[in-house]
């Protein structure tokens, strides 16, 4: 019996020694910080939506009171922002969403055919992926602005194409667009190099052209980074905060203002936080973005 135990003991010790304990080294720091500022935020910002609360004192528990006055109460100013806001935001996922998909679908297809100087013209249209939004959107203002952008100064373009609609969407809707294509080309250069070339050949000696292969032979082939891209670019979209709020600063007559500025305005804007109301407003914003994902999902699953 004793030996029985000493031989399951250094059993055990080994198994021990057999762990590698070099992916924990790794993943720990970064699910440490995941944790801290992800997860618990998250959470606390849950709980935040059923109080009412101005960050510093302490929260008072309301229930479903938050949600009842932003979805029903049509004599609430909460209620009137927070549809004007999400309208406005899905306004612009509607006209973004496409441009993001198929322009840069376009540019890969034009790529795969290995024009000359492909090298230079990948990075050139990868380039402004990598600024951040504040860059993109003071480069832009320096073109677009009616009293100091270049556009106007130097061409005489005569339109306020930040000021007046529907020039203010198009502006916005132009900018990230030249801002996002350049991760998706990527993806789907990428997906376009690994369709199986024995298709491709098999399609041209059946007689088809560059744009029979390119919609039957490649583009179902990549179905699963087309589903990837379509799902994430309108996560982003939905997202929307930085470009109206430097571009446009919401108007004309808060015409851009988008849903995440309201929830800005109501939990750090000036005067009295309401946190509270602001933490309901991005849970609803959330389950609208859930909602869209598995619509698209089912969508482009049933099409397959």
């Amino acid at each position: 019996m004793e030996k029985s135990l000493l031989g399951l003991d250094r059993y055990k010790r080994k198994r021990w020694r057999k762990i590698n304990l070099w992916p924990a080294f790794f993943i720990g720091p970064h699910l440490i910080l995941f944790t801290l500022f992800f997860i618990i935020p998250s959470i606390f910002g849950v709980y935040v939506a059923f109080t009412k609360w101005n960050l510093f004192t302490t929260p008072k528990f309301v229930g479903l009171e938050n949600f009842k006055i932003i979805l029903f109460d049509k004599s609430s100013s909460f209620h009137s922002d927070f549809i004007k806001g999400l309208k406005n935001t899905i306004l612009f996922v509607i006209l973004s969403v496409p441009f993001c998909i198929f322009v840069p679908l376009l540019m890969a297809a034009g790529l795969y055919t290995k024009p000359k100087m492909k090298n230079l013209f990948q990075v050139i249209f990868y380039l402004p992926s990598i600024f951040t939004v504040s860059a993109v959107m003071i480069i832009w203002q320096y073109l677009l602005s009616v009293s100091y952008g270049i556009l106007n100064n130097y061409f005489h373009f005569s339109i306020n194409m930040l000021g007046t609609q529907p020039y203010a969407w198009i502006s916005l809707v132009l900018v990230t667009v030249w801002w996002t294509i350049g991760g998706n080309m990527v993806i789907y250069l990428a997906a376009l190099y690994g369709v199986p070339k024995d298709l491709l050949e098999a399609a041209e000696l059946d007689g088809a052209n560059a744009i029979n292969k390119f919609f039957k032979v490649m583009l179902p082939n990549i179905k699963y980074p087309l589903l990837f891209t379509v799902v994430m670019t309108t996560i982003a979209q939905f997202n929307i905060y930085g470009q109206p709020l430097m571009l446009t600063g919401g108007g004309p007559y808060d015409s851009t203002r988008v849903l995440l500025m309201y929830i800005q305005q109501y939990a750090f804007g000036k005067g009295v936080s309401i946190a509270g109301m602001a933490s309901a407003m991005a849970i609803m914003l959330g389950i609208c973005i859930m909602i869209v994902s598995i619509f698209q999902f089912k969508l482009l699953k049933e099409k397959e």
